[in-house]
């Protein structure tokens, strides 16, 4: 039996609001402060069309927390806020109130985590870390099979901790050498479920999910954009990140960040130095567009890391950016670009070393 026409005419002024929605997000794109070249302005719509794309992979087809599945919520063609190049990042909704099970087989991945968050870009434009386990701290059989229960309460030798607040679980996998490795396979499941099937098409809930996928792309867009602008003033420097914040928005509490603005002229460069190499699991520097995206590593050489890094004589490492390769180790690519943003990570450091930038001619390079 079909609806009544009342509830189709909700549906309409439903999808009417999720499309003026996703216009105003187009605001972002038309700041003051962001480049309004035609190059630098349709990068920016084709960033929110893809994280509109993300928002509705995460917020309508995937935003379960009863039956969760994960999915990607940055990768070569969609990436939100610095992605990594060498994270394999997943993320599945779930509800506190409920306890679930992880399983995979780790593979060649070393560094792999998970932590369980609260909040959401979509509603409080925070993700509070609730727990965090690491590879280190984790059983894994001999053939590299693991599984790991979520729950309020210690429940198995691999757990994580969930809240009654806690609304997602997110996987940070590292791959270092990511042409060559292959991401661990994980799936999730919510504990005592056998034989339930989801419910067909819930229309209310749909709705909300589709109005939280759009504010989902107007709070990533605006956050982002604010924090580029922040790092305008300080162009061509790498200075240590605000730490909590990082960490308030998802960042991983092993990682130390620094972001920066960078601008280039034809015939400059940009070189980053990191006078020493202090003991960490693995440090990165990865150029970034006005949107803070990585730039597209599938064809370009804009990201260099603790594995692939050739060092200076001394021990340290030096890395250039710039428009054409000047024939030296650890060069970056700008990808077309001629400014952006940057960033720089170090995991597990020690004691982290601030990266020290200058501005040189490229023929002094070459």
């Amino acid at each position: 039996m079909s609806k009544p026409h009342a509830d189709n005419a909700e549906h309409e002024v439903v999808w009417d609001r999720f499309c003026d929605m996703l216009k105003h997000a187009g605001k972002q794109i038309l700041r003051p402060e962001a480049p309004n070249d035609p190059f630098n302005r349709a990068e920016g719509y084709r960033y929110l069309s893809r994280l509109t794309r993300i928002a509705l992979e995460m917020q309508v087809e995937s935003g379960s927390a009863e039956f969760p599945i994960f999915m990607a919520p940055s990768h070569e063609t969609a990436k939100i806020g610095a992605d990594n190049p060498d994270n394999y990042y997943q993320v599945a909704l779930i509800n506190g109130k409920y306890s679930y099970r992880i399983r995979g087989i780790r593979g060649a991945v070393e560094n792999i985590n998970f932590s369980t968050k609260r909040g959401g870009y979509d509603t409080s434009g925070k993700l509070i870390l609730s727990d965090l386990l690491e590879a280190k701290n984790m059983h894994f059989e001999a053939d590299g099979s693991f599984e790991l229960t979520l729950s309020q309460e210690r429940s198995s030798e691999n757990w994580l901790k969930v809240t009654p607040d806690t609304t997602q679980v997110l996987v940070r996998q590292y791959l270092p050498r990511r042409r060559e490795q292959k991401p661990a396979q994980i799936t999730i499941e919510r504990l005592h479920s056998t034989g339930e099937v989801p419910a067909p098409l819930d229309p209310l809930l749909f709705e909300k999910k589709l109005l939280g996928a759009a504010q989902f792309v107007e709070n990533t867009a605006r956050m982002f954009c604010d924090w580029t602008k922040s790092y305008q003033p300080n162009v061509n420097r790498l200075p240590p990140a605000d730490q909590a914040l990082c960490q308030s928005v998802g960042g991983d509490p092993n990682i130390f960040y620094y972001h920066g603005y960078w601008r280039l002229d034809d015939g400059e460069a940009l070189v980053v130095r990191i006078p020493e190499l202090p003991s960490c699991d693995y440090w990165n520097l990865v150029v970034q567009n006005y949107w803070m995206e990585s730039l597209d590593f599938r064809y370009f050489d804009v990201c260099v890391n603790k594995e692939t890094a050739k060092l200076d004589a001394d021990g340290g490492v030096t890395v250039v950016i710039a428009h054409r390769d000047p024939g030296v180790p650890n060069w970056l690519s700008t990808a077309g670009h001629s400014s952006g943003t940057m960033c720089f990570r170090w995991v597990g450091a020690s004691d982290p070393v601030h990266p020290v930038t200058e501005v040189v001619t490229l023929d002094a390079l070459i």
